[in-house]
């Protein structure tokens, strides 16, 4: 009996990860991000230095210590002892999405910046959640006198209306959002691993098609289509990268798909013309 003992593809092993939201590993499934930039990364040796990280932070700590000790000795050790912080000088480097890169370089954006406090967090018994609030990633604390929303970016914690400020770029010109004011509260619900993961994607997406760098883009978007087989814009979106790679087949494909499958969609006219583009390239 032969045994197959290939190597998963990076995209292979993202599949294995994100299958089900009931067992989702959220910080394994962010280190695996950078496989495609750092294709020799060891995923398990990046996860055991987090892991020491977490050994040292509990050493700190009495095992009876209350939830607020916890959160102000961890603060202390991510923050100012280990230096953590936002790359304000380069912040849209795509190593800053790379959780192997930060933890060597001590700098990132707020989600990969969240996503290590929040496992180091959980690893000291802390009820901690992710939130996906409008242009900066928060994470929130509940204590129990209360809930505390954070920054991770610089480990400020945000008063109430301190957070209302920072949502004041996103409303419309009349002063509220989409012809309503929403609560605060609203924007202040957990984020899922899933949709954890989906924002730290989009930020790569934003950042290669600016760049203008078509193969690294279209490597994210598998990733989200993986995420979320029925996003059909992302589909739209890989076949006009992969057009502009001069891999006609390719687009044709995703865009024939995305026609099909976005039968609503206010742009099917100008794919259309695209695709006829392509499709003449090919005869």
């Amino acid at each position: 009996m032969q045994l197959n003992l290939a190597v998963p593809s990076p995209l292979q092993y993202f599949t294995s990860l994100v299958q089900s939201d009931e067992h989702f590993p959220l910080l394994e499934t962010a280190v695996s991000l950078a496989q495609d930039d750092y294709p020799d990364m060891d995923v398990q040796q990046v996860l055991g230095d987090v892991d020491q990280l977490l050994a040292r932070i509990k050493r700190r700590l009495p095992g009876d210590a209350p939830s607020l000790q916890k959160l102000r000795t961890l603060n202390q050790f991510f923050f100012r002892d280990l230096g953590f912080g936002g790359n304000i000088n380069d912040y849209y480097d795509p190593d800053n999405s790379y959780l192997n890169v930060v933890l060597k370089t001590r700098r990132g954006i707020p989600i990969t910046l969240a996503v290590l406090w929040l496992e180091l967090a959980s690893g000291v018994g802390l009820n901690v959640r992710g939130v996906a609030f409008p242009g900066h990633f928060m994470v929130k604390v509940n204590l129990p006198k209360g809930q505390v929303v954070m920054d991770p970016f610089s480990g400020q914690s945000l008063s109430r209306e301190e957070l209302s400020e920072r949502l004041e770029p996103f409303k419309q010109p009349n002063g509220h959002f989409d012809d309503f004011e929403m609560p605060i509260g609203l924007h202040l619900q957990s984020a899922s691993p899933r949709d954890i993961i989906e924002r730290m994607l989009r930020n790569l997406k934003d950042i290669h098609k600016t760049q203008e760098d078509w193969q690294r883009l279209t490597t994210v978007i598998d990733r989200l289509i993986v995420l979320h087989p029925d996003a059909w814009s992302e589909y739209r979106d890989r076949g006009l990268a992969w057009a502009a790679l001069g891999q006609a087949d390719r687009a044709v494909a995703d865009l024939e798909t995305y026609m099909v499958q976005a039968r609503d969609a206010l742009d099917l006219d100008t794919v259309a013309e695209r695709l006829t583009q392509l499709r003449h390239q090919n005869n």
